[in-house]
């Protein structure tokens, strides 16, 4: 998420109530999940395991839960709870609706149809000739570029699955990102695609979705994919151009999927991937897979 204007380094500790470990001058841009961070950017951390990782990422200002030694170039907010401070820096420049007041600024082209049942947030830009059929749900900061279908019962830009335990409970990572639909997508029923925790998720010009897939926070698809119902793919994932997934498929956090790779059904996917084809609980090359099974059967 990038502010609207540059803020201070002082400005934002006197936000949230931390020490800083910098010039107080130091240029903040705005705040990113440890995945899409980049330059100018607040990532925040609060475990040790993870201090290595987010000290040298892209981002230039660590919200941390210790001083530690600084990288040059860089600055520390150091908070008693990054999580919550994350949450509070995020908020206090992005605004929550959650359909609770009434619609501005909704950007509509022409030769959009959108159904009278469709239930639509804030701050939305939709292209030229969309077509939204009834019960779809559009969040807030949602884009969508021209000649897009989506179908019945679909939500846009809900919330990220994203949580820390507290006290015995679920506390939630808010979400401040959006969700970017571009040109001549298809998307089918029921699918839910969630906004970013403080990015975009993307899905890339001339992909088509089947019915009822999950697509988690940050997640990027590519240009032209192909996606099967019920797919179910966690945040974070980065599917480049003509991937192809067939129904069923899990796919973990985090993770890459190469140019032109196909997911046959029902695999899932633990790491990242060359293009190539794959099948089974542990995406094996699927011609491996064949001859495993081959094997296998003339030990019986």
């Amino acid at each position: 998420m990038r502010f609207h204007s540059p803020q201070k380094l002082k400005t934002i500790a006197d936000l949230i109530g931390a020490k800083f470990v910098g010039a107080e001058d130091f240029e903040v841009l705005g705040t990113n999940e440890i995945h899409r961070v980049k330059a100018g950017e607040i990532v925040f951390v609060n475990h040790p395991k993870y201090y290595d990782k987010a000290l040298n990422s892209e981002a230039t200002i660590i919200l941390i839960d210790k001083e530690v030694e600084c990288p040059e170039g860089k600055a520390l907010l150091v908070s008693d709870d990054p999580f919550r401070d994350f949450n509070k820096i995020n908020t206090h420049f992005t605004r929550i609706y959650n359909f609770t007041e009434e619609l501005h600024d909704v950007e509509i082209g022409e030769g959009s149809k959108i159904h009278s049942s469709a239930v639509l947030g804030n701050n939305i830009k939709i292209g030229k000739n969309v077509l939204i059929f009834p019960n779809v749900v559009i969040g807030d900061r949602t884009i969508i570029g021209d000649n897009v279908i989506i179908q019945s019962g679909t939500v846009l830009g809900g919330d990220a699955f994203y949580y820390r335990k507290l006290d015995g409970n679920f506390d939630r990572l808010i979400s401040v990102g959006n969700v970017i639909i571009e040109d001549n997508v298809e998307i089918g029923n029921n699918c839910t695609i969630d906004r970013g925790v403080t990015d975009s998720t993307i899905i890339g010009a001339g992909s088509v979705l089947d019915n009822q897939i999950q697509i988690g926070h940050d997640t990027v698809i590519g240009k032209r994919c192909l996606i099967a119902s019920q797919v179910g793919i966690a945040g974070c994932c980065i599917f480049e151009d003509e991937v192809t997934i067939w129904g069923q498929v899990g796919v973990a956090s985090g993770f890459t999927i190469a140019k032109g790779t196909v997911l046959l059904a029902k695999t899932g996917v633990n790491r990242n991937l060359e293009k190539g084809t794959y099948f089974g609980m542990f995406a094996e090359d699927f011609k491996s897979y064949l001859k495993k099974e081959v094997k296998l059967r003339r030990l019986l």
